[in-house]
């Protein structure tokens, strides 16, 4: 068995959401890369939009650690599959540093993801309405679980000198160094809107130079050289995992035709669709697609050979005017899926599948309504295929993640896409002809045979 890498690894945790972990792990991860250093990006939980970030910052794709959609076993590989090659990765968390899955307790919280990487979490405090307070707060969050090793302390939103210097003597005692204090910058500062920070595609050049602040105001007020001894110090990576890797575990049967071009899976990118986890189309080039990204905003047709289109989710109710005025690719969309090739839409994808959005004229491929809604739908799903579909056979349980403020109605077909067990049992999604279309986000790497299922299909229909 080869030996497990030791890659130099920091987990950026808070004791709570709003404190200013992404400012810091994004600043950090610019702030080395900056330095020289290949940075390896990762987010702990399920968050499409601040990977964008981290993208930006490290010039890598920003990568997924989830215990709860892929399963405590894949953190680890991959971690790795995404730090091949770096020198050194950092690790946002998700929420508090302990918060888990709803009455899992800490299972998929940053902590349990910290102990499956064996990595040492720096704790950024939001120290703009205490002083002295700030001592306890990190002396409980330190003592709490002693598998979790807190490194240091980032104190955020400083108000002054003197505050620094009344939390700096608090905390002398705690044994936990401080290794940074930010003031609070504006221009650091990046706008939200009903599901969170507005995503890199929708403000590049904006997102730009909030990264660059960020990455200025982490090496101004940072010890980075403390933190990236931290980090190497972290050593091996716990157990006897290898990286990740996309290829498919070969499977008996005839060989594939030789010169045969491979088939042209269409995924939607652009604005409106920007969730999107790298590992996805890993997977499907991996199974022999040749994968080409397309912008609903704008292309007015599908890709050249189309076999196979792969909407995922984003914010199609922010642009639901210029979808619904592309109106060549609205039926070139419904064309495709009415030919019976697959076609694999997650949130956004169905709503954009939907034969309206808001009032506005949608694919219409689904003989379904989609409209904005008041009600957040959050939280994390177990899920059970309930028949045969170009991702899945029946009976194939996934976990995923629904993350919207749209309703769909009727909310699933003739057909369902998925029988969710937890928290309440119910039917979701559409199953008809190629089309599988459903809320719910999953994270392929967990079964990687949906990808592979789905590019054989592209293959045969």
């Amino acid at each position: 068995m080869p030996s497990v890498p030791s890659v130099p690894r920091l987990v950026v945790a808070a004791p709570s959401s709003g404190s200013g972990k992404t400012t810091v792990a994004t600043g950090l991860m610019a702030a080395f890369a900056a330095r020289g250093l290949a940075v390896s990006p990762h987010k702990v939980g399920p968050d499409y939009i601040d990977p964008g970030y981290h993208a930006l910052a490290t010039g890598r794709a920003g990568r997924n650690l989830d215990a709860y959609l892929c399963g405590p076993e894949l953190v680890a590989p991959l971690f790795l599959h995404g730090a091949r090659g770096c020198d050194l990765a950092v690790v946002e968390g998700v929420m508090g540093l302990y918060d888990g899955a709803a009455g899992q307790g800490e299972f998929a919280s940053t902590a349990h993801v910290a102990k499956l990487l064996g990595a040492p979490v720096v704790l950024v405090v939001d120290a703009s309405s205490q002083s002295r307070s700030v001592a306890a707060l990190v002396h409980g969050f330190a003592s709490w679980d002693p598998e979790v090793r807190i490194g240091g302390v980032v104190l955020n939103k400083v108000g002054s000198d003197r505050h620094e210097e009344i939390v700096r003597e608090a905390l002398d005692s705690s044994g936990v160094p401080v290794l940074g204090a930010l003031r609070r910058v504006q221009q650091v500062d990046t706008p939200s809107r009903h599901l969170g920070l507005v995503p890199v595609a929708e403000r590049r050049a904006a997102a730009v130079e909030a990264v660059a602040a960020m990455a200025e105001q982490v090496a101004r007020g940072c010890d980075l050289a403390a933190l990236e001894a931290l980090a190497r110090a972290a050593g091996p990576v716990p157990g006897r995992s290898a990286p990740w890797t996309p290829e498919p575990v070969p499977t008996p049967g005839p060989p594939r035709p030789a010169g045969k071009r491979a088939p042209v899976v269409a995924v939607a990118g652009g604005e409106a669709f920007t969730f999107s986890y790298a590992e996805h189309t890993e997977l499907l080039a991996a199974a022999g697609a040749e994968v080409v990204t397309f912008d609903p905003l704008r292309d007015e047709q599908l890709p050249d050979g189309t076999a196979g289109l792969v909407v995922g989710g984003g914010f199609p109710e922010v642009y639901a005017a210029e979808l619904s005025a592309n109106e060549p690719l609205r039926k070139a969309v419904a064309e495709l899926a009415l030919s019976g090739a697959p076609v694999a839409a997650e949130c956004a994808g169905l709503l954009y599948l939907c034969r309206e959005l808001d009032g506005r004229p949608m694919c219409g491929v689904l003989d379904a309504g989609a409209r904005m809604s008041d009600r957040l739908t959050l939280g994390y799903r177990d899920a059970v295929a309930v028949g045969d579909s170009v991702l899945a056979v029946a009976g194939t349980r996934m976990r995923g993640h629904e993350f919207h403020r749209t309703v769909v109605e009727p909310g699933a077909g003739a057909a369902p896409a998925w029988g969710l067990t937890a928290p309440v049992r119910r039917v979701e999604g559409f199953v008809q002809q190629g089309v599988h279309a459903s809320y719910l986000h999953t994270h392929w790497a967990s079964q990687p045979g949906v990808a592979h299922r789905f590019v054989e299909r592209c293959r045969t229909s």
